[in-house]
Parts: structure tokens; sequence; C-alpha cells
């Protein structure tokens, strides 16, 4: 089994390029997806969180208010790696029970993890290769705006509150450059895909 750490940015198209690989035969693990199920109601990470910040946290559903929760996360260095230190443990473990369920099925198998704090968390280690799904800075902002409906402030915020795409590129071993359209994209895909497979 060959394990490829797929990373980026906020808005970077990470998610896109995830789901180009998969259509190719790669299996996918979502470090975002395990992440928002480490904080489904019940899960000991959910129970953190509540013990940390309050019922205030939460949706009448009981579910964590996620808007809530970057809100306060985002503006604080000091909040985001406390709640680090609770998600990750959980989404690391997730990682390699599953992992070890794909390779026993599938010990051929090419497997996608898609982390975007991959070199933040000192992952690296846990890949074969790592690559980058890069956008300039301005086309993040822009992106993120449109996406999630922010201003321009807010947008930085949260670009802030992650290491720039520019500085994670000494950490690549393949750049994929998301700032065209899709077809573009999808052709370095391709050719990516057809090197590796050799």
């Amino acid at each position: 089994m060959r394990i490829i750490g797929l990373t980026g940015g906020i808005a970077s198209g990470k998610s896109t390029v995830a789901k180009m690989l998969q259509k190719k035969g790669a299996y996918l693990l979502d470090a975002d997806q395990l992440a928002r199920e480490a904080v489904e109601p019940g899960q000991p990470a959910w129970q953190e969180i509540v013990n940390w910040l309050g019922q205030s946290i939460l949706l009448p559903d009981r579910s964590i208010d996620r808007a809530k929760l970057g809100n306060l996360v985002f503006n604080d260095k000091q909040k985001l790696e406390q709640l680090n230190n609770i998600v990750h443990p959980w989404v690391g473990k997730r990682f390699t029970k599953l992992s070890e369920e794909i390779k026993e099925k599938d010990p051929e198998a090419v497997l996608v993890y898609d982390i975007p704090l991959l070199v933040e968390a000192g992952m690296q280690k846990m890949v074969d290769m790592i690559i980058l799904v890069y956008v300039p800075r301005e086309t993040q902002i822009m992106r993120l705006q449109k996406r999630d409906g922010i201003s321009r402030v807010e947008a930085e915020t949260r670009l802030k509150a992650q290491k720039p795409l520019e500085e994670k590129k000494k950490d690549a071993d393949v750049i994929i450059d998301n700032r065209g359209k899709l077809p573009e994209t999808a052709r370095q895909v391709d050719r990516f895909w057809e090197s590796f497979k050799r």
C-alpha cells in the first residue's frame, strides 16, 4: 500500500483534487470528515469541547455550533491549539484503524490522506509523498468570501490561522496549481497519476 498526503489551505480546492484521485481508484481518508465525526454528540471529543467551552457552544439539537466554534478559535491561537489537542488524537487513531482495514482488504491500494494541516501536525512521516494543492493567497481570499459569504477581513483572519501555501511549497513533492479552470487541474492530476502508477 502506498500513501499520498494531500494538503492545501482553506478554499484552495483540495477536496476537488481529492475527488479526482478517488475517481482514479485511490482510497480516500478525509481529516475534516473524521474531525466532524469526532465532535458529533456523545463522542469523547464532543464531551471534552462541551466541558471546556460550556453548553453555550451547542445548537438546540445538541450538536456543536461550528460557526460559533470557528469564530472563537480563528481569533485566538491558544484556543485553536486547545481544540486541535482535543480533536487531533482522535482523528489520528481513526486514520490508523481505517488505513489498516484498507490495507487488509487491498494490499496494493493507493490511499490518499486528505489533511489540511499535514505538515503543521508533523504527520509527513505517515505518508510516502506530499501533494500540495496551490492557489495564490488573493485567490484563496476571493474564493473563501464567495464560498462562505463572509467579509474580506473574516477571510483574512481564517487564513492567518493557517500556514501560508507559499511556505507549504517547500514540503511538497508535487504541486497542483489550482488557480485555473477545472480541466487544467484535471490535466495536472492525470499527469501526476500516470507517472505515479509507473
